[in-house]
This record gives structure tokens, sequence and C-alpha cells, in this order.
């Protein structure tokens, strides 16, 4: 990192290094930080665990070179990971991920300059820092935080153990809206849970809480606090897909702001009729941040995301933020005067009923290429009774159909995992093209 960010001529800059709630993960920082030093680059070192928005926010109050973020997000508690942050806050380019990993192939062990932490900060080229504050401008500048403070929402908060532990409570204060908050103290084994991603199958929990409390709305977010979950005033989780939908609602017919949308290809096609009925074109493109933020900045778009429950806003870094996403949300319920079900029903009355589901499937590294060539060799020309409209192989196997829905076969990027996604009308349809499709791949044994 420390050789690519000279060569890039971005060395002088300094680079921020943040790290969310999992084992070790201040540790790698640290070590992070010791290495950067020792290579003569400035390191703004975060001085606590903090959210991945705050940090790449971070990145461009400091208007540093880059950024570093020790987090494996929202994967299972074993995984770690090391996320590079381009001076822009947003993930890194591919093209800069090639040229640090070649500089990871040519260096020896025995080539890697370090020094004690304790020397770093002597020297004055590690600082201590808190990016909490300026990261609390910047959302009141884009959301008008005061205001909101004043909303009665009763809201519970599953912070899943990770970073954004109490950042709702911090950024909305206690005057106005009740906060009832779980899982916020961070915990590495991440208890309770397959993995901290704020989607169904992990939120039992708020869910009861929601409705023992009476609250208005249940939000999560995930390790490391850059993706969002939510769940209506009975307790029923709302999927990525709707939630996607409504924050593109909420830009375009509450705050009346146009521009482009940016979507992956395994986000809702109900953003596709927004767009045609508020006339902002809609961009999509294959899984990843990285692929959404730069069609974000090209376009100056309005707001881009993806399924998983990453969402990205115009005025702010073209990075995932689960927290300014959370408050958006509670802005729409606020000005609205509408709960989250009746959000959902008005949503459906411009773009038509959706549904969605994802299954995903273990298998075994030996059957990869034959189910690749069993997906390569499928072209049905109906699925479940409708038309197959195109089969697009551009990331996975994705046929769409006719009515408007779709099925989607791909790889995970970072786990062993076949995932198949379906969006239909009807959540009989959703369930039988689940089941078409794993029997297409050759899916077996459900994740």
């Amino acid at each position: 990192m420390a050789d690519y960010l000279k060569h890039a001529g971005l060395a002088d800059k300094g680079i921020v290094i943040g790290y969310d709630t999992r084992f070790a993960s201040s540790d790698f920082a640290a070590s992070s930080a010791e290495v950067l030093a020792s290579n003569g680059l400035k390191v703004f070192l975060c001085d606590k665990a903090t959210p991945t928005p705050v940090v790449s926010y971070g990145i461009v109050d400091l208007e540093a070179g880059g950024g570093i973020v020790i987090t494996a997000s929202h994967n299972p508690a074993q995984w770690n990971g090391f996320k590079y942050k381009s001076q822009d806050g947003a993930s890194a380019p591919t093209e800069v991920i090639a040229e640090i990993e070649k500089n990871i192939s040519k260096i020896r062990p025995d080539e890697i300059k370090s020094s004690p932490l304790r020397d770093g900060i002597k020297k004055g080229l590690v600082e201590y820092i808190n990016p909490n504050p300026a990261y609390r401008k910047q959302i009141s500048r884009l959301i008008g935080l005061e205001s909101l403070k004043q909303a009665s929402f009763k809201i519970a908060v599953d912070s899943m153990h990770g970073a954004g532990g109490g950042y709702f409570k911090m950024l909305l204060g206690q005057r106005g809206s009740e906060i009832t908050e779980i899982k916020a103290e961070p915990n590495p084994a991440f208890p309770g849970m397959k993995q901290p991603e704020p989607i169904a199958v992990n939120l039992s929990e708020l869910a009861e809480t929601v409705r023992r409390e009476k609250a208005g709305v249940g939000l999560a977010t995930d390790g490391d606090a850059d993706r969002l979950g939510v769940m209506d005033e009975h307790g029923n989780f709302l999927t990525q897909l709707q939630v996607y939908a409504l924050l593109a609602l909420y830009f375009l017919e509450v705050r009346g702001e146009r521009g482009a949308i940016v979507k992956t290809i395994t986000t809702t096609s109900m953003l596709n009729r927004l767009g045609q009925l508020y006339n902002v074109p809609v961009f999509e493109v294959p899984v990843g941040f990285k692929y959404v933020a730069p069609v974000m900045l090209r376009e100056n778009a309005l707001i881009g995301g993806e399924e998983s429950g990453g969402y990205a806003f115009r005025g702010h870094v073209p990075e995932r933020d689960g927290l300014l996403a959370g408050l958006y949300f509670l802005d729409f319920m606020a000005r609205t005067g509408k709960t989250p079900s009746q959000l959902l029903d008005h949503l459906y009355s411009k773009v038509g009923p959706n549904h969605y589901d994802r299954h995903d499937y273990i298998f075994n590294e030996t059957e990869r290429d034959s189910m690749i060539k069993r997906l390569q060799g499928s072209s049905p020309t109906t699925l479940d009774g409708v038309k197959v409209a195109r089969k697009e192989t551009s990331d996975g196997f994705r046929y769409v159909l006719d009515d408007g829905g779709w099925l989607l076969i791909r790889f995970s990027g970072t786990e062993p995992l076949l995932r198949i996604y379906v969006e239909s009308n009807s959540p009989k349809r959703v369930e039988r093209l689940l089941e078409l499709g794993a029997n297409m791949a050759g899916a077996r044994d459900r994740a």
C-alpha cells in the first residue's frame, strides 16, 4: 500500500485507517499504521472501532490520499478483511486494486519496514483521530438533522454487535424519538446470528423488539454499518429491493430531486419503472460498489445501491452508508406521516406489486466447472410459463422474463456459495423460479 501511494503521488496526503469490532481488528489496524508510518507516510488512525461510512467520509474531510478499513463487513465472524478506499472515500476501482496486488507479489518479508506504533506517534507520523464530529456535520447538511430530531418516533435498532452501536442515538439525540437498541455492545463472535448481515434470518430479535415496544420502525446495521435492514411497524422485514425502491421514491417524490439511479443486476426492476415515471435514467452495473461508485461519480447520480442493503447518495461519499440510509428512511416517514407498511403500499400503487427472495447453496469447488457448463448450455424459452425475453451473462446467468420478473444465478465473489435471486409479481412464482434455478444449476445443499 505504501509503495502504491508513493507511486501514485498520494503519499504526502496521508492515509486514514479505521477498523470494526471483529476479533483483532484494532491490532491489524495498528500494524497497518506501523508499516505506513515506517515508510514515511502520515497516518490518521481512528481512536476506536468506527463504521466504514464514517471512515470513508473522514478521508474526504481530511483530504487524505486514501484509507484502509479493517473489516469483513457482513461476512461470518471468523473472517476479517483489508479494504482500501480511494481519495473520494469510495471502494477502490479494479485498476487500483490490480496495482496493489502487483506490489504484494513483488515484496519479500525481509523488505517490509515496520517499527512500534509509539515511535510513529512520537515522530508525529501517527495521529489518533475521532472522525465522528465531521461526519455528524456532514449528515446535518444532507438531511436537516435538527428537524428530524423533532419527530416523535419509537425506533428499535439492532447494531448486530458491530461498529454502528450507539450511532443512531448519537445522531438523533434524546429529545424527540425514543430509541430502543439491542446488540449495541461489541462482540466479535456475533452470537445468535449466522453473520452480522441485516437480513430477515438474522433479525428475529429485532422483530420481537419492534412488536414488544410497539415501535414504528426497526433499523439494523451490519458489522461495519455500511448496510441497512428495515422492519415495518408490525415486525415484518422489508426486503433490500423494497427499501431501495422506497429510498429512490423518497428523493424523487418527497424531495423533488432528479438525477440518475445506479443499480446492480441483483436489485429491483421497480427502479426502472420509477425511472420511467419520473423521467430519470437508470444505469445497471455488475455486483459490487466498485462498479456502482464510478458511474455515480460520472453521472452525478442521485442514488446508487445493491441487493445486499448498501445505498449511496449524491452529495456524500460514493459509498454504502447504512446510517445515512436509515436516517433518510426516517425522514421519509416524518415528511409523509406514513408507516413503513403504508409507504410500501404507496410504492406499489405506482410500480405494481413486488416479491423477492434469494437462496444460497453450498457447493464443492470441484463442482464449479460442471455447474458453469450446465448454465452455459441452459437457454430455456419459458420459465414457469412466462416467456424468457433474454439471457444475460455479464455477471452470472440472468433470465429476464416478459412480465418484468427475472431469475439470476451467480457465484458469490467472496464465499463458496451459489446465489439464486428472483424477483416477480407473485410470492408463489418466486418460490417456483428459485426451485427452477437450483435445478438448472444442479445445486443441492442450501446454506
